[in-house]
Protein backbone atom coordinates (compact mmCIF):
# COMPACT_ATOMS: atom_id res chain seq x y z
CA UNK A 1 0.00 0.00 0.00
CA UNK A 2 1.15 3.44 -1.01
CA UNK A 3 1.89 5.64 2.17
CA UNK A 4 -0.55 8.64 2.58
CA UNK A 5 1.50 12.21 3.06
CA UNK A 6 0.61 13.88 6.00
CA UNK A 7 -1.15 16.91 5.40
CA UNK A 8 1.47 20.11 5.15
CA UNK A 9 -0.02 21.58 8.49
CA UNK A 10 0.42 18.94 10.27
CA UNK A 11 4.43 18.78 9.47
CA UNK A 12 4.96 21.99 9.58
CA UNK A 13 3.83 21.31 13.15
CA UNK A 14 5.84 18.75 13.74
CA UNK A 15 9.00 20.24 12.86
CA UNK A 16 8.33 23.54 14.75
CA UNK A 17 7.58 21.79 18.09
CA UNK A 18 10.64 19.31 17.61
CA UNK A 19 13.09 22.38 17.20
CA UNK A 20 11.24 24.08 20.27
CA UNK A 21 10.36 20.95 22.13
CA UNK A 22 12.92 21.44 25.02
CA UNK A 23 12.69 24.96 25.54
CA UNK A 24 8.81 24.62 25.45
CA UNK A 25 8.73 21.68 28.38
CA UNK A 26 11.40 23.79 30.82
CA UNK A 27 8.99 26.80 30.10
CA UNK A 28 5.62 24.72 30.65
CA UNK A 29 6.50 21.73 32.77
CA UNK A 30 3.17 22.19 33.95
CA UNK A 31 0.93 25.12 32.88
CA UNK A 32 -2.41 23.82 35.11
CA UNK A 33 -0.16 24.42 38.30
CA UNK A 34 -1.26 28.39 38.01
CA UNK A 35 -4.61 27.67 36.20
CA UNK A 36 -7.79 26.80 38.79
CA UNK A 37 -10.19 27.18 36.20
CA UNK A 38 -8.68 25.01 33.86
CA UNK A 39 -8.01 22.05 36.98
CA UNK A 40 -11.63 22.64 37.87
CA UNK A 41 -13.01 21.45 34.22
CA UNK A 42 -10.00 18.97 34.00
CA UNK A 43 -12.10 17.72 37.16
CA UNK A 44 -15.33 17.56 36.10
CA UNK A 45 -14.22 15.86 32.34
CA UNK A 46 -13.13 12.88 35.26
CA UNK A 47 -16.77 12.69 36.52
CA UNK A 48 -17.93 12.57 32.78
CA UNK A 49 -15.99 9.96 31.96
CA UNK A 50 -16.95 7.79 35.35
CA UNK A 51 -20.47 8.20 34.59
CA UNK A 52 -22.59 5.56 36.43
CA UNK A 53 -23.22 2.84 33.47
CA UNK A 54 -19.69 2.90 31.82
CA UNK A 55 -18.50 -0.51 31.32
CA UNK A 56 -15.24 -1.41 32.67
CA UNK A 57 -12.44 1.42 32.38
CA UNK A 58 -12.07 2.34 28.42
CA UNK A 59 -8.31 4.10 27.92
CA UNK A 60 -8.67 8.28 27.59
CA UNK A 61 -6.56 10.23 25.34
CA UNK A 62 -4.76 13.37 25.63
CA UNK A 63 -4.30 15.00 22.11
CA UNK A 64 -1.79 17.32 21.68
CA UNK A 65 -0.22 15.97 25.20
CA UNK A 66 3.13 18.07 24.30
CA UNK A 67 5.37 17.87 27.94
CA UNK A 68 2.91 15.38 29.57
CA UNK A 69 1.63 16.99 32.72
CA UNK A 70 -2.39 17.41 31.23
CA UNK A 71 -1.47 13.51 30.68
CA UNK A 72 -0.23 12.95 34.10
CA UNK A 73 -2.96 14.94 35.76
CA UNK A 74 -5.59 11.83 34.09
CA UNK A 75 -3.40 9.60 35.67
CA UNK A 76 -3.22 10.93 39.31
CA UNK A 77 -6.79 11.24 39.28
CA UNK A 78 -7.10 7.22 38.32
CA UNK A 79 -7.75 7.12 34.68
CA UNK A 80 -6.28 4.75 32.19
CA UNK A 81 -4.84 7.71 29.97
CA UNK A 82 -2.17 7.87 26.88
CA UNK A 83 -0.75 11.08 24.96
CA UNK A 84 -1.07 11.66 21.55
CA UNK A 85 1.32 14.66 19.77
CA UNK A 86 2.28 15.60 16.64
CA UNK A 87 6.29 16.27 17.93
CA UNK A 88 8.61 12.86 18.04
CA UNK A 89 10.43 15.33 20.58
CA UNK A 90 8.16 16.19 22.77
CA UNK A 91 6.81 12.72 22.92
CA UNK A 92 10.43 11.74 23.90
CA UNK A 93 10.42 14.72 26.99
CA UNK A 94 7.32 13.70 27.68
CA UNK A 95 7.87 9.91 28.17
CA UNK A 96 11.45 10.83 30.18
CA UNK A 97 8.92 12.95 32.37
CA UNK A 98 6.42 10.38 33.11
CA UNK A 99 8.08 7.11 32.43
CA UNK A 100 4.89 4.92 33.78
CA UNK A 101 2.68 6.31 31.06
CA UNK A 102 2.19 5.55 27.24
CA UNK A 103 2.76 8.41 24.58
CA UNK A 104 3.09 8.05 20.63
CA UNK A 105 3.12 10.09 17.70
CA UNK A 106 -0.27 10.83 16.14
CA UNK A 107 -2.43 13.01 14.03
CA UNK A 108 -6.13 14.07 15.45
CA UNK A 109 -7.13 13.97 12.07
CA UNK A 110 -5.92 10.46 11.66
CA UNK A 111 -5.83 8.77 15.10
CA UNK A 112 -4.61 5.27 14.85
CA UNK A 113 -7.33 3.84 16.76
CA UNK A 114 -10.75 1.30 16.35
CA UNK A 115 -13.96 2.91 16.53
CA UNK A 116 -15.27 2.99 19.69
CA UNK A 117 -12.50 2.30 22.02
CA UNK A 118 -12.00 5.73 24.35
CA UNK A 119 -13.96 6.98 27.44
CA UNK A 120 -13.14 10.43 26.47
CA UNK A 121 -10.64 12.75 24.82
CA UNK A 122 -8.82 15.68 25.79
CA UNK A 123 -7.29 18.27 23.25
CA UNK A 124 -6.17 21.10 25.47
CA UNK A 125 -4.75 24.44 23.04
CA UNK A 126 -3.88 21.78 20.36
CA UNK A 127 -6.90 22.67 17.79
CA UNK A 128 -5.30 26.03 17.91
CA UNK A 129 -2.79 24.50 15.46
CA UNK A 130 -5.41 22.53 12.73
CA UNK A 131 -6.82 24.77 9.82
CA UNK A 132 -10.34 25.56 9.25
CA UNK A 133 -10.73 22.89 6.63
CA UNK A 134 -9.19 20.04 8.72
CA UNK A 135 -10.99 21.08 11.69
CA UNK A 136 -14.12 18.95 10.81
CA UNK A 137 -12.04 16.01 10.26
CA UNK A 138 -10.20 16.16 13.53
CA UNK A 139 -13.83 16.20 15.13
CA UNK A 140 -15.31 13.51 13.27
CA UNK A 141 -12.00 11.36 14.34
CA UNK A 142 -13.05 12.62 17.61
CA UNK A 143 -16.39 11.08 17.18
CA UNK A 144 -15.09 7.90 15.38
CA UNK A 145 -13.20 6.43 18.39
CA UNK A 146 -15.51 7.40 21.41
CA UNK A 147 -18.05 5.48 23.01
CA UNK A 148 -21.40 6.36 23.22
CA UNK A 149 -21.55 9.01 25.94
CA UNK A 150 -18.10 9.79 26.15
CA UNK A 151 -17.01 13.36 26.87
CA UNK A 152 -14.81 15.65 24.98
CA UNK A 153 -12.97 18.46 26.66
CA UNK A 154 -11.48 21.71 24.66
CA UNK A 155 -9.25 24.48 25.33
CA UNK A 156 -8.22 26.84 22.70
CA UNK A 157 -7.15 30.84 22.50
CA UNK A 158 -10.75 32.78 21.33
CA UNK A 159 -11.67 36.38 20.79
CA UNK A 160 -14.78 38.38 19.35
CA UNK A 161 -13.80 37.13 16.14
CA UNK A 162 -11.87 33.96 13.96
CA UNK A 163 -8.53 34.76 13.67
CA UNK A 164 -5.10 33.58 12.12
CA UNK A 165 -1.55 34.43 12.57
CA UNK A 166 2.27 32.27 11.54
CA UNK A 167 5.08 32.18 13.67
CA UNK A 168 8.52 32.02 12.58
CA UNK A 169 10.24 32.46 15.27
CA UNK A 170 10.21 31.21 18.80
CA UNK A 171 12.57 30.09 21.45
CA UNK A 172 15.25 32.02 19.32
CA UNK A 173 14.39 28.93 16.45
CA UNK A 174 13.43 29.17 13.10
CA UNK A 175 9.46 28.13 12.96
CA UNK A 176 6.44 28.22 10.77
CA UNK A 177 3.87 27.37 13.12
CA UNK A 178 0.36 28.89 12.36
CA UNK A 179 -2.38 29.37 15.57
CA UNK A 180 -5.80 29.88 14.84
CA UNK A 181 -7.99 31.63 17.45
CA UNK A 182 -11.82 31.14 16.79
CA UNK A 183 -14.77 31.87 19.13
CA UNK A 184 -16.88 29.24 20.87
CA UNK A 185 -19.47 29.77 18.46
CA UNK A 186 -17.38 28.50 15.36
CA UNK A 187 -16.12 25.78 17.22
CA UNK A 188 -19.43 24.64 18.61
CA UNK A 189 -20.74 24.73 14.79
CA UNK A 190 -17.84 22.32 14.34
CA UNK A 191 -18.68 20.15 17.07
CA UNK A 192 -22.53 19.67 16.05
CA UNK A 193 -21.62 18.78 12.34
CA UNK A 194 -19.21 16.00 13.34
CA UNK A 195 -22.02 15.00 15.57
CA UNK A 196 -20.73 15.69 18.93
CA UNK A 197 -23.04 17.11 21.57
CA UNK A 198 -22.15 20.54 23.63
CA UNK A 199 -22.49 20.05 27.35
CA UNK A 200 -21.04 23.14 28.10
CA UNK A 201 -19.36 26.28 27.40
CA UNK A 202 -16.65 28.75 29.71
CA UNK A 203 -14.93 31.58 28.51
CA UNK A 204 -11.85 33.57 30.72
CA UNK A 205 -10.93 37.00 30.51
CA UNK A 206 -7.07 37.06 29.44
CA UNK A 207 -4.23 36.20 32.23
CA UNK A 208 -0.84 37.11 33.00
CA UNK A 209 1.23 36.92 29.96
CA UNK A 210 -1.77 36.01 27.72
CA UNK A 211 -3.31 38.31 24.83
CA UNK A 212 -6.54 36.59 24.00
CA UNK A 213 -8.97 35.08 25.98
CA UNK A 214 -9.44 31.36 26.50
CA UNK A 215 -12.52 29.29 25.85
CA UNK A 216 -13.04 25.77 26.94
CA UNK A 217 -16.17 23.71 25.54
CA UNK A 218 -17.52 20.08 26.92
CA UNK A 219 -18.74 17.67 24.57
CA UNK A 220 -19.94 14.30 24.40
CA UNK A 221 -20.54 11.89 21.52
CA UNK A 222 -24.55 11.16 22.01
CA UNK A 223 -26.58 8.01 22.26
CA UNK A 224 -27.30 5.46 25.13
CA UNK A 225 -24.07 4.79 27.25
CA UNK A 226 -23.38 1.29 27.33
CA UNK A 227 -24.13 -0.95 29.95
CA UNK A 228 -22.50 -4.43 31.25
CA UNK A 229 -24.81 -7.39 31.06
Amino acid sequence: MRPVRAPEFFQSTQSSYDAIAEAYAAEHPDSLAGRPLERALLTAFVELVRAPGVPGKPPVADVGSGPGYVTARLHEAGLPVFGVDASPRMVALARRAHPELRFHVGSMTALDLPDETLGGIVALYSIIHVPDDHLPVAFAEFRRVLLPGAPVLLGFQSGDEDGHRRLTERYGQEIALDYYWRTPDTVAAHLAEAGLELHARVLREPGPGEKLPRAFLLARRPGPVPREV
